[in-house]
């Protein structure tokens, strides 16, 4: 019998935890949840491994054993288990923190099932007899059966109070015999709660001789049921989507599963919508926009087997499905997918991993692949299916750039909008169609100035300026986008004294307004962090817009991606190079991303599009190329630029952050991590250590921040020398963050 299990606790700090099976008890299977005791405390932790031996460090400790399990089958299934085992090791992660991943809400405490429950009553056979006699009951006796008989299978409590029926009198029926009270589980539904109004299915549409192509190629590799990664290379508006259901359909036809991975919340209204109309009851939904009632019960569909279609964005990854068949990663270049905080995984590449273990076929749909798929692909690693066309040969919009040099020079520096996009929103209101207006930068003013002594208002815990919102002077607040610190706009610079303070820069609540002035008659919305923050706004606004009761979107890159609206026929990008400034060898990319998916909302039904694209760096080969959609061009220009560089995908790079609270105490904890790094690789060339040095965001949240690279060929040697290293420094490791594949290095 095994003596011992190795437990994860959603402690973030923890690593695995060995306990003792008591005498006489059965070992709980690996994905069952365990009471275990942490310290003084009693926590709900999952069994990962059985173990014959003691862990040699433990050998003069005392183990002890696990309280109870509350599982005899496995509640996470095995598979996901060790993909969560393999997502904490590469991503140099505990296993505590890596565990919260996976798990539903709801389930980490004793009675933590998290089930909703109603109470029905239901006729019994003796109440309809007495409702039939009518002799020895009382009217309002009679009124409640009556009531009760009109759904066969009962009627909540809860409707019986709304209608006047007591409690009490239920009570009394019941002691009667007359009716039975049940306890049912309601599952929350997150489609009916959703007022989202998606596209239209059409059963008869066509497939363009590209899709069919692609759909071909695709059902067979998934119907060998053989690990593959497929790059789905299509431009704007060809039509990945529809491939997506078609090849879901034969896999569902196979018996397998599939899941569909979404970037953002904002995607997943629209998508799940399209899917709920194909495959009915089979889809379930994973995101944090779900109330934690409507994940948990989504969560507990999918363990129990019963759904064939799991849409969701970045932790939908570890959904709990047995018979995985395929997998979609939709807009996989998109930076939502890599996780910021502990675990710091990037869910494209936990897919792949999940896909291999499944034998499963993984597609990866974009316009604009990020590099490192794409360089996979012209290695041979990966699969590539193209679609170069649009549907109904469509064409793609036509670009206009504006230099705004020139437009500051004639008109001033406060033009927020160009004159050829004002007269191209005028046209559209005209003509009825609906435009969408991009900006990169939520807010009203990017920053408050003085200009007597040019000081600005910063944040005292972030080495960053406020941002103010609000568009009324007397309602302004200036905030910090990372630790959320607000105040009321001063009036009197901070460190003079001065009168002379300014609002300079916009973002998307200044652009808002500027539409609204210019275009009185305009019915202008927008979509920001901020104002979907309420549940189901951003479906009612999506819908809204849908159905044409609004003319211009402004928003930031949420709305650049994955809409398919067919009324859009202008689409206006304020300040394009917003991103190119920024220390970030991903600049560049990520703005050519950005600009070409933006251009490609323009256009997509009957009339053609245009695209009005405002920048300072008319000539920066990421806009040129963009307005252009030459992801071809662009790729070979910026793997020349990461290649001399060393930079991915040519190599493989660690981000390390040291925080401390002094700017002196983490550079000297980042110097020590360095040395021991750079005399642990001394003699080969596995890898190089650069830094360290200042993060470009130097404080956050009240702490200095240091930084320092290692890049190298072999990912694993990186990873394993860093964190013996961090190891070897406990008070230090508490400090430090390791961000594996990092998207940021900022």
């Amino acid at each position: 019998m095994t003596p011992f299990i190795r437990v994860a606790v959603p402690v973030p700090t923890l690593d695995l935890l060995t306990y003792r099976v008591p005498t006489g008890l059965p070992p709980p299977p690996v994905g069952a949840r365990v009471i275990v005791p942490v310290g003084a405390r009693a926590v709900t932790g999952v069994v990962v491994a059985h173990t014959d031996a003691m862990p040699g460090r433990m050998a003069d400790v005392a183990i002890k054993p696990f309280v109870r399990a509350l599982d005899e089958r496995p509640f996470v299934p095995a598979r996901v288990v060790e993909l969560a085992q393999w997502t904490a090791e590469y991503y140099a992660a505990g296993a505590g923190a890596t565990i919260t991943a996976v798990l539903p809400p709801k389930a980490r405490g004793d009675r933590a099932d998290g089930h909703k429950v109603r109470r029905v009553a239901a006729l019994t056979p003796e109440g309809n007899l007495a409702l039939r006699a009518g002799t020895a009951i009382s009217p309002r006796q009679r009124d409640a059966l009556q009531m009760i008989t009109e759904q066969a299978e009962g009627v909540p409590i809860a409707e019986l109070a709304d209608r006047g029926i007591s409690a009490d009198r239920v009570a009394r029926l019941a002691k009667a015999g007359w009716i039975h009270v049940r306890t049912e589980t309601v599952e929350r539904d997150p489609f009916q709660a959703s007022g989202f109004v998606g596209p239209p299915l059409d059963d008869a549409r066509r497939l363009t001789a590209e899709q069919r192509t692609a759909l071909d190629r695709l059902t067979a590799w998934a119907a060998a049921a053989a690990f593959r990664v497929a790059l789905l290379h299509g431009v704007t508006g060809s039509g990945k989507t529809e491939v997506y259901l078609r090849l879901a359909a034969s896999v569902r036809r196979s018996g397998r599963q599939v899941l569909l991975l979404v970037p953002e919340i904002a995607l997943t209204p629209a998508t799940s919508a399209l899917f709920h109309r194909a495959f009915g009851g089979e889809v379930a939904v994973q995101h944090s926009g779900l109330s934690e009632g409507e994940r948990h019960d989504q969560w507990q569909r999918i363990r129990r087997g019963s759904v064939g279609v799991v849409i969701g964005t970045r932790s939908a990854v570890f959904a709990p499905l047995e018979r995985v068949g395929l997998i979609v990663v939709d807009e996989e270049h998109d930076g939502s997918y890599k996780q910021e905080e502990t675990p710091r995984y990037n869910a494209r590449d936990v897919a792949i991993v999940r896909g291999q273990r499944a034998d499963a076929l993984v597609v990866l749909g974009s316009a604009t692949p990020s590099l490192e798929t794409y360089h996979r692909a012209m290695q041979g690693k990966y699969d590539r299916v193209t679609l170069t066309r649009r549907i109904h040969d469509r064409p793609l919009a036509s670009v206009t750039v504006v230099d705004m040099r020139e437009e500051y020079a004639s008109a001033g520096p406060d033009v927020i909008l160009s004159r050829a996009l004002r007269e191209a929103l005028t046209d559209r209101l005209e003509r009825r169609e609906q435009a969408v207006v991009l900006l990169n930068r939520r807010g009203y003013s990017t920053a408050v100035f003085c200009r007597q002594c040019a000081g600005t208002v910063d944040c005292p815990n972030c080495s960053v300026s406020l941002v103010v919102h609000g568009v009324s002077p007397g309602t302004r607040r200036a905030q910090c986008h990372y630790c959320s610190y607000s105040v009321r706009v001063p009036q009197l610079c901070q460190a003079c004294g001065g009168s002379f303070l300014e609002q300079t820069g916009f973002g998307t609540e200044r652009v808002e307004a500027e539409i609204g002035r210019l275009l009185p008659v305009a019915r202008v919305a927008r979509v920001d962090r901020d104002t979907i923050r309420r549940r189901g706004a951003l479906d009612a606004l999506l819908t809204r817009f849908r159905r044409q009761e609004l003319d211009v979107l402004v928003g930031t890159q949420m709305i650049a991606k994955g809409h398919d609206f067919p009324s859009v026929t202008l689409v206006g990008v304020i300040s394009a190079d917003v991103g190119l400034g920024m220390a970030d060898f991903r600049a560049a990319e990520r703005t050519f991303q950005l600009l070409t998916q933006v251009s490609g909302r323009a256009g997509r039904g009957e009339t053609p599009g245009e695209a009005i694209v405002q920048t300072l760096y008319p000539d920066h080969y990421s806009i040129q190329l963009a307005c252009h959609q030459d992801y071809v061009g662009f790729y070979d220009r910026e793997l020349r630029f990461r290649q001399a560089m060393r930079y991915p995908p040519t190599v493989s790079l660690i981000n390390t952050i040291v925080r401390a609270k002094t700017f002196s105490g983490a550079m000297q904890d980042a110097a020590e991590l360095v040395a021991r790094l750079r005399a642990a690789s001394a003699g080969g060339s596995e890898f190089r250590v650069l830094g360290p040095a200042p993060a470009p965001l130097g404080r956050l949240r009240g702490e200095y921040r240091v930084q320092f690279l290692v890049k190298g060929k072999h990912r694993r040697h990186m990873r394993e020398a860093l964190m013996a290293v961090v190891a070897s420094l406990p008070e230090v490791s508490r400090r430090t963050t390791v961000d594996v594949d990092p998207l940021s290095v900022l």
